[in-house]
């Protein structure tokens, strides 16, 4: 009895729980979009903080501003959040279905034209589009096209069943395929590699079969591995990851550097502003080894406080797609959140030495133009489908919408003062029955044909009138509880005690 209890108090709770809104919307689906918003806002404060600790010395010399990086930082973070609001309020099936054809040429375009004159900012791959004013990297924003391709190809094939086996894996190839390749002649092997887990995610929550997602990630991690391999730049990268000690002084300097910031940190770090690796002993400060300045100034506990906003993150991205209204917002919410995790594992991983270097920036937190801009058009994404997340139909809604206000034998829509199911009528207010042919305040009663009823007195009448004051129609049960409970002669005999 007591279980019994329990059960119903936590039904009740789970209801009560799923009947709440927050400014107008229901819980379930405003909850992890504040989350995710207060979230990628905290990071995203924390990353100019640590921005403007890790640059200001390089800036200082460079440009005699210690918060030049930090001002352009600024910028970009005031442009993707203007981006990103415009994003969340249209709705993500214009990217996903009406746009992708438009959205997928500009894409392909922009990555042509990098390799044909792009540019490499001294960093040995064309990987840019000089604006005069700004660096553009189309790797950045090629990644949100390639999840769009492939959400619509995934829904086709697995959810509507438009596409056959032979046509799926050829739109694929050619759809996700191309651009990747033209990421990977760059080349950019870092943005390769985050977009390929992140497809085999995808994959993996769209239904695909396990041997064909594993065969695909064998057959990814060999063809990087030879890449790598006869690339010189690459292969001094995996070397210096395996041994940084054995070249301190050119291949593993940058490792070396960071691992003394993590050493100088400690637990909770030597203060923020107060780094000495900064001091140009760590190369690229700001950008791909500003991890290991968070660790040196704010120590391990607050790496793992960056580690866990993105936790924080993650469950609301993840909690956005559970909810999505169908199986695009599902893929492109995933897709989404793990494009970012997978970027930022790669990153940190590599600067802790457990993976060769990527060179890709930890995302809201590193500097960067294209990143930063990139990063927040994400965040639109994954809140658009969030905000044009419904509640789904049932059986039951189909019922309601059908349903008429019939008066008794005058048709549907005649009885204006028909009370629906849910409105209570006060005990004061109801009046006695009358017998057809009296009047009242109201006029005569009307009465239907009496159906069949377990009442007492044999039927079920719908009165017009009937002794209450609002004039509403109310339907007669027959006698009272009391009557009832007396049975049909009047004593306590009703039911018998046992």
């Amino acid at each position: 009895m007591a279980r019994t209890s329990a059960s119903r108090g936590a039904s009740r709770a789970a209801r009560e729980r799923s009947g709440r809104s927050v400014f107008g919307v229901p819980e379930r689906f405003m909850r992890p979009r504040l989350v995710l918003v207060a979230a990628v806002a905290c990071l995203v404060g924390f990353g100019a903080l640590m921005v403007f600790s890790a640059s200001s010395v390089s800036a200082m010399n460079t440009t005699g501003d210690a918060a030049y990086y930090l001002k352009r930082e600024l910028v970009f973070i005031a442009l993707g959040a203007v981006v990103a609001v415009a994003l969340a309020r249209i709705d993500y099936h214009w990217w996903v279905r009406r746009l992708l054809m438009p959205i997928w040429v500009v894409t392909a375009g922009m990555l042509l034209f990098v390799l044909v004159a792009g540019t490499d900012n001294d960093m040995g791959a064309s990987r840019w589009i000089d604006l005069g004013f700004f660096d553009l990297q189309p790797s950045e924003f090629a990644k949100m096209t390639i999840i769009f391709t492939a959400a619509n190809l995934a829904e086709r094939y697995y959810e509507e069943g438009t596409l056959d086996f032979s046509s799926f894996w050829k739109l694929l190839a050619a759809g996700v395929g191309v651009p990747l390749l033209l990421i990977l002649l760059q080349p950019d092997k870092g943005t390769t590699m985050v977009l390929g887990l992140t497809l085999l995610v995808m994959g993996y929550l769209a239904g695909m079969p396990r041997g064909i997602l594993a065969g695909v990630l064998l057959l990814g991690v060999v063809g990087l591995f030879i890449v790598s391999v006869r690339d010189a730049y690459s292969l001094e990268r995996l070397q210096a990851m395996i041994d940084p000690w054995s070249d301190p002084y050119d291949k593993g300097y940058h490792l070396i550097q960071g691992f003394y910031a993590f050493g100088s940190g400690g637990l909770f770090g030597v203060g923020i502003g107060f780094s000495r690796q900064k001091y140009s002993y760590l190369p690229m400060a700001h950008n791909d080894f500003i991890f290991a300045v968070i660790g040196e100034e704010c120590g391990l506990v607050g790496t793992l406080g960056m580690l866990a906003g993105f936790a924080v993150f993650m469950w609301a991205g993840l909690e956005i797609a559970r909810r999505a209204p169908d199986f695009a917002g599902r893929l492109v919410a995933a897709g989404c959140t793990s494009l970012v995790m997978i970027q930022l594992l790669l990153n940190v991983s590599g600067v802790l030495g457990l993976f060769p270097l990527s060179g890709k920036p930890i995302p809201f937190v590193s500097y960067g133009g294209s990143s930063m801009i990139a990063s927040l058009m994400i965040v639109g994404m994954i809140a658009s489908v969030s905000v044009h997340s419904r509640l789904p139909e049932t059986e039951h809604d189909d019922a309601r919408r059908s349903w008429r206000q019939v008066d008794a034998g005058l048709g549907e829509a005649s009885a204006p003062g028909l009370s629906f199911v849910g409105e209570a009528t006060p005990r004061s207010r109801r009046g006695r029955d009358l017998a057809p042919g009296d009047t009242g305040d109201l006029g005569a009663a009307r009465t239907t044909k009496a159906a069949p009823s377990r009442a007492r007195g044999g039927g079920l009448k719908v009165v017009q009138g009937g002794g209450s004051r609002d004039g509403r129609a109310r339907i007669d049960l027959g006698p009272s509880a009391a009557d009832r409970l007396r049975g049909r002669n009047g004593g306590r005999g009703g039911a018998r005690r046992r």
